[in-house]
């Protein structure tokens, strides 16, 4: 396992990055995860926009979904989202829904490095199958709800991605390796 800070190619070009990283892709793409041991190896704070609305509400995503819809949590997390982008030093780990707020790309889009970690439905399917916390998985067949959200989301991923990293099924050393370096390989191409 990697271990220390260090300093990606990006870390000191303010245009772009202004030494702000974004992750985006599906529930179980592996963004907290990732994003708290980047956050540690680059020496930024990390945020994780699910967990920053439940501490501000102080009710699970799940309840605010039963009590106000997917509209009343996308408005919570719109707002979030237009906070912690505006932060610097931070590494965010979005809701796998926040890209499908026209606004909420446009400030991930233009505040920071949008990494998405892309992950397959049938390897989705496998990490979240037994996650019931996932309001957007409940009712019906998940997984053919897994395959209709990516169907509409991989797009607004990949329109504002700077980079793509195919997570599939290694752990989370090898991918965060693999994420460093394609960050800094990315960095070195744009500078």
């Amino acid at each position: 396992m990697l271990s220390g800070p260090i300093r990606a190619g990006c870390y000191n070009i303010p245009v772009k990055t202004n030494r702000k990283l974004f992750l985006v892709g599906m529930m179980g793409a592996g963004k907290t995860t990732v994003g708290r041991q980047l956050a540690k190896r680059l020496g930024k704070t990390f945020y994780d926009a699910d967990r920053e609305i439940e501490a501000r509400t102080g009710v699970r995503v799940a309840v605010i979904f039963d009590i106000e819809g997917e509209p009343g949590f996308r408005k919570r997390e719109s707002e979030v989202i237009e906070q912690l982008t505006a932060l610097n030093d931070v590494v965010l780990a979005t809701g796998g829904g926040a890209v499908l707020d026209p606004r909420n790309r446009d400030n991930l889009r233009t505040r920071g490095f949008v990494i998405y970690l892309h992950a397959l439905p049938p390897v989705l399917w496998q990490r979240t199958r037994a996650d019931k916390s996932r309001p957007l998985l409940q009712g019906g067949d998940p997984r053919d709800r897994l395959e209709a959200l990516y169907a509409v989301r991989d797009p607004l991923y990949r329109e504002i991605a700077d980079l793509v990293i195919e997570t599939g099924l290694q752990g989370i050393g090898p991918l965060l390796a693999q994420v460093l370096a394609r960050f800094d390989e990315a960095c070195k191409l744009s500078a």
